[in-house]
């Protein structure tokens, strides 16, 4: 009986080879979509699924007020509270510190018993204390997982790296030295080796060192530097806190007793008028959900993750319509089969699953043709969507149960309707030739073309919206001018002539006259680093303070980066002062501090609140973008600093033919001035626009599925406009013969079509402007939404379609009504 079933099922399918071809391949093109989209989705929303117990895991956050204002919410906090919470609570079950030195600083790390030794510059580097692989779920290939933190002076280090390092040698007992720009100076001995690190962790690295180590470090007045600040502290809050809560704990149990544990550990809060509030953020919702400040990585986005999703479902829908409609649209010419069939005594439920049996097949080699489609598309989708997916992948369960409820549901969706429909057929009236002229399914048909075509309008317009955000925050006027700069990052060791090195490498450079001018700056725009601060008039109190970010330059930052000067001065190496006392404000720092016009500001006492130390405002520069224009500006306070820089900006005047030559001269100046340090330099707009990376890559996923939304459309409305031709071919040879024009069958087998396709139209533009304008809500600095896009969407859907049905209207209108007419 199977057999028999199948068999018929392919005899239909090679009698109707090019409505079949249209059928599989649209729904393997939406199936291909599905599943790569698929893929997208569960490796964004996957980040820690591997940490056992991960849903009682959390990171401890910290908002900070001064008084009613909020200050800032960082993803870090202080040394001392992940060891306070575990020690009062029970229902922390464990608890690991991190500090993240790779982002921090500019670190060197080197096997010295190499020849040559081995240095690499290491961003990938994080201290974590001995329960941190654990709570993790890592595994170690050498090594025990629960000890090899456990002392200081000890490390973990992938297996990539530890192969880069040391060969082939087992690297257990093999020496590495840290050296960073704060002059710090380690040596450690690896105690573990960990074969990989998940690529969907917010935590990345390539070694850890032991959390102890950082205990060590001492200073000449302070032997206990290294407890005080890294164990005890309440004060500077720089460690990321990863807790464990015991099974069944309520999370907002244990916040509600952090506040009376604040208190006790910080009594002096209510004097200087500021508040901490720490919350207890789930640890796999950080990557799609987390904005905080000193995040270890750019996150992902939630919404786009959404947006892709949404994408996936509407092309998967649109494939599955255009089976349903092909079907329909076909079930006239089986009308005599199902009739002679019924009288033979065929039952309807045999009928229903003949049909299904035919859509079984048709999705099952659609799901084969997508499954290649998607293994030959991965490595573009990768570079598309900036994952790094492995065929494997395609091997994981879950992605194989997918695949074959894909097929069942396909079967049944896109093959129940047209088998109710085909078996439903009365043979008496099938036999008498009464459904020749039949309409039955045409209202259907055109509401899923109606649904098909407003899915691949909003799409169209949804592309247009997100490239023009995209131009809109790129072309913005940022407040400084990032062109044409060149960054050179800080060197990892610093030579002990500190300041006599600098100054050969901005001697250096000056001597090639394709080199402007160059400045240092412990931040450059774009950088997610902001050391903010409270700061207020000189004799107001606590209240009047305002929040601002902290940035040191030296005498020529605001030349190299076009800032405008509104009032007062720049530092200037002519006043001696500058470094101790001087200030230099941006407008909005003005204005939260009081000040109604810039010139106002100028030459008045300023006091940090941190500090003891009262400094004078020389300057006030125009505002700029720190960050990208997803935030609002902050007010920014700059103190000279000729040489605590971490970043040497160079501007450039150079042309592309040159470059190399400059690029040259820049590496022999910095290896000249420090040498044994990695070069490594950076184009600060490609730097700065990194920031929207995620936005980038959701514009191009976004123009590729929905020009494939399009397509997959238009292939519905091939076979259709083909069957609607072939079912009206003797009245277009009877209207030829009463002399209608080509044209004017064109217009008459084609406006239906037009109808249709403007009623999406219209139906779209609500759901549009919906939910693009929810998603243009996130930034802080966004374009409107204007009409042109949905004329624009509406232009190409039209143009395309009419051209896809032209191919058989056309030909049907061209075509003799002899040959049409001849047996009539």
């Amino acid at each position: 009986m199977i057999q028999t079933m199948f068999s018929r099922a392919y005899r239909s399918f090679l009698k109707n080879k090019f409505f079949s071809l249209l059928n599989m391949l649209g729904l393997a093109i939406g199936m291909a979509v599905f599943l790569l989209i698929a893929q997208y989705v569960k490796f964004e929303t996957g980040y820690e699924d591997f940490v056992p117990e991960g849903d009682n895991t959390y990171r401890l956050t910290l908002d900070t007020y001064n008084g009613p204002e909020h200050v800032r919410s960082t993803a870090e906090n202080f040394p001392a509270a992940g060891p306070a919470l575990a020690a009062t609570l029970p229902e922390i079950e464990n608890y690991a510190r991190l500090y993240n030195m790779g982002f921090k600083n500019n670190v060197v790390i080197t096997n010295e018993e190499a020849l040559p030794p081995i240095a690499i510059k290491q961003r990938r580097f994080l201290y974590a204390d001995a329960a941190f692989l654990s709570m993790m779920g890592y595994t170690l290939t050498s090594g025990d997982v629960n000890t090899a933190l456990a002392e200081a002076n000890t490390a973990v280090i992938t297996r990539e790296l530890a192969h880069r390092y040391f060969g082939n040698e087992d690297p257990i007992g093999k020496t590495l030295r840290m050296q960073d720009d704060d002059n710090n100076n380690e040596l450690v001995h690896i105690t573990g080796v960990v074969p990989t690190v998940p690529d969907n962790t917010h935590l990345k690295f390539d070694i850890l060192f032991s959390y102890k180590t950082l205990f060590t470090r001492t200073r000449p007045d302070r032997p206990d530097f290294g407890v005080a600040r890294y164990d005890n502290s309440w004060r500077r809050n720089d460690m990321y806190t990863i807790m464990k809560l015991r099974p069944g704990t309520d999370p907002r149990t244990v916040e509600a007793k952090l506040p009376a544990i604040i208190a006790e550990k910080v009594p002096d809060l209510k004097e200087r008028n500021e508040r901490y509030v720490m919350t207890l953020q789930p640890l796999r919702d950080i990557h799609l959900t987390s904005r905080l400040s000193d995040e270890v990585e750019a996150n992902g986005d939630e919404s786009i993750v959404n947006f892709m999703g949404l994408i996936g479902l509407f092309v998967l829908a649109i494939a599955w319509i255009n089976y349903v409609n092909l079907s329909t649209a076909k079930a006239l010419e089986r009308a005599k089969e199902v009739g002679v069939r019924k009288v033979m005594g065929a039952a309807r439920f045999q009928l229903i699953r003949q049909f299904l049996a035919e859509s079984a097949i048709v999705n099952l080699l659609s799901v084969l043709v997508a499954l290649a489609v998607v293994g030959a598309a991965l490595p573009s989708f990768n570079t598309l969507s900036g994952l790094a997916l492995k065929p494997t992948h395609l091997f994981q369960p879950w992605f194989i149960v997918l695949v074959l409820i894909l097929w069942a549901t396909g079967t049944i969706l896109s093959g129940f309707y047209p088998a109710i429909v085909l078996s439903s057929f009365k043979p008496a009236t099938i036999l008498k030739g009464k459904l020749k002229n039949s309409t039955r399914g045409i209202v259907l048909r055109r509401a899923l073309v109606v649904f098909q075509f407003m899915a691949s309008v909003a799409l169209i317009a949804g592309t247009f919206i997100v490239y023009t955000q995209l131009n809109f925050m790129m072309s913005r006027d940022i407040g400084v001018n990032i062109d044409q700069v060149l960054v050179v990052e800080r060197p990892g060791v610093m030579p002990e002539q500190r300041e006599s090195a600098i100054d050969v490498f901005n001697n250096e450079l000056r001597k090639d006259p394709a080199i402007q001018s160059v400045a240092s700056s412990t931040t450059v725009p774009g950088a997610q680093r902001e050391w903010k601060a409270q700061i207020k008039r000189y004799g107001e109190a606590n209240d009047k303070s305002a929040t601002v970010i902290l940035n040191a330059m030296d005498y020529n930052f605001t030349d190299v980066f076009k800032m405008k000067l509104l009032a007062g001065r720049t530092f200037s190496e002519s006043y001696v002062q500058d470094p101790d006392t001087s200030l230099v404000i941006t407008a909005s720092a003005a204005k939260a501090l009081g000040f109604k016009t810039p010139a106002e500001a100028i030459g008045q006492p300023l006091t940090f609140s941190d500090y003891d130390f009262n400094s004078i405002i020389v300057g006030v520069v125009n505002d700029y973008h720190q960050l990208s224009l997803k935030q609002t500006i902050t007010p920014v306070v700059f103190q000279c600093s000729a040489y605590d820089g971490e970043f040497y900006s160079v501007r450039i005047t150079t042309d592309h033919d040159n470059l190399e030559r400059t690029l040259s001269n820049v590496r022999a100046a910095y290896e000249k001035s420090f040498p044994g340090n990695p070069f490594d330099y950076f184009f600060l707009d490609d730097y700065f626009n990194r920031q929207y990376k995620n936005e980038r890559q959701f514009g191009v996923l976004f123009t590729t599925f929905a020009t494939l939304a399009l397509v997959i459309g238009c292939l519905g409305l091939l076979g259709l406009s083909a069957y609607t031709a072939v079912q009206r071919t003797k009245e277009i040879g009877i209207r030829k013969v009463l002399g209608s024009s080509e044209g004017g069958i064109f217009v008459l087998l084609s406006k239906d079509y037009v109808r249709l396709i403007a009623l999406s139209i219209v139906l779209s533009v609500p759901l549009v402007y919906f939910l693009m304008n929810s998603w243009l809500q996130r930034f802080a600095y966004h374009t409107s939404i204007s009409p042109f896009a949905f004329i624009g969407a509406g232009a190409i859907v039209l143009l395309i379609s009419l051209l896809t049905v032209s191919i058989q209207t056309l030909r049907a209108a061209r075509t003799n009504p002899v040959d049409s007419l001849r047996y009539e």
